[in-house]
């Protein structure tokens, strides 16, 4: 983790100690601050020129107290702003073989094609052009501006990275020599320092809130958790580790746990949630979807059967008088872990004591709910869910700033998925269907239109005459719905022809074909989250994704079919969402001005310079 140093006017100070503290920090003491990384005392006045201001500050002195902080113009020595508070950061400059080991380098897991645009550290954006030897020595040959080539050493790749920008624009070819890359470096610096100031100021203000800390843990805590049917993976452990942690601490805990489909997040939750109610507090579990809260409720209920705690699901699968009973449990705390969709974000909802709200897939909710959740997360322990992997470099910058847990270790004998794209051929999925089936497995076959589903229901009993099909969609009443779903995950049903509804979090370990029809018209994460459906056990698992015969489709969904079949290892979760990033652009991931930023100088020296924005030390 970081350490900051935080100043501020009326504050009580040891000056001694203060100038110690930016000793340590690495700032060097002169006659007079010139750059960043410099400080200076005379008397009564302290300047400071801290790495993540783009002025240097003057700390004016009443004896042991600060008086006032401003920055100021350095030509002209002229105030510029007030400081209240001011935050300061390390000035960690990073050595040549520290860049080496910070940066996503060439190296063979990220091999280079001919005419793959690359960065280098001094020059710019060129075009790789390929390997030749010179003096004996194997050199890399990058093409700019004018037909301009540079040679570099081999032993000197770490120079270079792949570019990569998410905007569907060739970028321009720098020219060698030339003062534009320095301007663009300069001003991409600016912005990021002035980002990374404005997310340690969020993180600086949660900081300052006391929330409940929870004890550690219990008996009942040890004996829940050996409940769990599987043996955790190296990257779980360290996750639940770290959420107990923050859950013991006074401070509110806000984490992001990020990991590829099936990879463990929900049992974190469980975890979470369990001792949020042994220390005396509520838990709420918010899902997209009425089938992933419905499954949540199956698996759970079943942990939990041995325990005094009160768990409830909400969702349009309860009457409105049963919603009625939840409701009131929750307001005089009788309910202990509720889980459910939106329908847990309205009005009428009270919690008595409220410890912890668990938030699966924040993405996929509206900007209404998101509101909602800002107030609701004030006070309270957070834990957010995502299965869509943050590339590491980010998320190495912004470790120190937001606190993040990564689950990148598969369960013990996964295997990868066998993955499929094809013209659709009814020979080919009856073939599907009945080595499933001949293994005593389900099927999942995706169609999402809901006007089909009988149509395809009839072709593929006419298929397979002896096999249970049944038709599964989000405009079904509720009881009829949950009722088709149970009797799937209870192996009534050997197929299920249903929509995207499975998309979110089901986890059936039994179903391990998974057929999609039409699948040029799924976005390359949705094809991706459709995927992870099966393949959840120690089977081997089968993704067919057909397209219609004799139909030519856009290049863009040509690309993230592609895609969908090249990325099929354990883990392809990171790969899928850059290469998806590529596709469709960066979004508002970062806001649109960051999304400048990494056009001009591409991704990879941008998080290198996010990082260095916010000096972090990652352990």
């Amino acid at each position: 983790m970081f350490k900051i140093i935080k100043l501020y006017p009326e504050q009580c100070i040891n000056l001694e100690k203060l100038i110690q503290q930016f000793i340590d920090f690495n700032y060097q003491h002169t006659q007079q601050v010139s750059q960043k990384g410099d400080f200076a005392r005379r008397g009564a006045i302290i300047d400071l020129y801290a790495i993540n201001y783009e002025h240097p500050a003057r700390i004016e002195l009443n004896f042991d107290k600060i008086e006032r902080i401003f920055t100021f113009d350095l030509s002209n020595k002229n105030l510029i702003t007030l400081q209240s508070p001011m935050i300061i950061l390390p000035f960690n400059i990073a050595a040549p073989h520290k860049l080496q080991s910070q940066r996503l380098f060439i190296n063979e897991s990220d091999a280079l094609e001919n005419g793959d645009f690359v960065v280098h550290i001094e020059h710019g954006i060129g075009k790789y052009i390929g390997k030749i030897k010179l003096n004996k020595k194997i050199h890399i040959k990058i093409e700019y501006a004018h037909k301009d080539n540079l040679y570099i050493p081999i032993k000197q790749k770490y120079l270079l990275q792949k570019y990569i920008s998410f905007s569907k624009h060739t970028p321009k070819l720098h020219k060698l020599g030339g003062k534009l890359w320095k301007k663009t470096k300069e001003q991409a610096e600016k912005g990021i320092n002035n980002f990374a100031f404005e997310m340690l100021k969020l993180q600086a203000k949660r900081n300052a809130l006391t929330g409940f800390a929870c004890a550690a843990d219990t008996d009942w805590q040890k004996i829940f958790e050996k409940s769990f049917p599987y043996k955790e993976t190296p990257d779980q452990k360290k996750t639940i580790s770290q959420v107990k942690k923050d859950m013991e601490a006074a401070r509110p805990m806000d984490r992001l746990i990020c990991g590829d489909v099936g990879y463990g997040k929900t049992e974190v939750a469980f975890r979470a949630a369990f001792k949020t109610v042994v220390n005396n507090e509520q838990a709420a579990i918010l899902v997209p979807t009425t089938i992933l809260a419905q499954q949540h409720y199956h698996n759970l209920s079943k942990r939990l059967k041995n325990f005094p705690i009160n768990l409830q699901m909400l969702s349009r699968f309860k009457t409105n008088a049963e919603q009625k009973n939840i409701i009131e449990g929750l307001k005089t705390a009788t309910v202990d872990i509720v889980i459910g969709t939106h329908r847990l974000l309205s009005d009428d909802i009270k919690f008595k004591n409220l410890g912890l709200i668990i938030i699966d897939e924040e993405q996929r909710f509206g900007v209404n709910a998101k509101e909602k959740l800002k107030k609701i997360k004030e006070l309270v322990d957070v834990l957010t869910l995502t299965a869509t992997p943050i590339p590491r470099t980010l998320y190495m910058s912004l470790l120190g700033i937001k606190d993040i847990s990564t689950i990148n270790t598969p369960p013990g004998e996964r295997l990868p998925i066998e993955t499929f794209v094809c013209a659709y051929d009814e020979e080919l999925i009856k073939n599907a269907l009945n080595n499933e089936l001949e293994r005593n497995g389900q099927v999942y076959f995706i169609h999402n239109r809901i006007k089909d589903l009988k149509n395809i229901h009839m072709r593929i009993q006419n298929l397979m005459p002896e096999a249970k099909i049944a038709i599964g969609h989000g405009q079904m009443s509720e009881k009829n719905l949950e009722k088709i779903m149970l009797d799937f995950i209870q192996h009534k049903i050997d197929i299920l022809i249903s929509t995207t509804i499975v998309e979110s979090g089901l986890d059936i370990p039994n179903v391990n074909t998974l057929i999609v029809n039409h699948a040029q018209n799924f976005g390359l994460a949705d094809l991706y989250q459709l995927r992870g459906r099966v393949g959840r056990f120690k089977r081997k698992a089968y993704a067919y994704f057909f397209t219609p015969k004799h139909t030519t489709f856009n290049p863009i969904a040509k690309m993230r079919l592609q895609t969908i079949k090249k990325f099929t290892q354990l883990g392809a979760g990171f790969k899928i969402a850059m290469q998806d990033l590529e596709i469709r652009g960066a979004g508002n991931i970062l806001g649109k001005q960051q999304h400048g930023y990494i056009t001009a100088i591409g991704f990879d020296l941008y998080c290198q310079m996010l990082k260095h924005a916010t000096h972090l030390n990652i352990s």
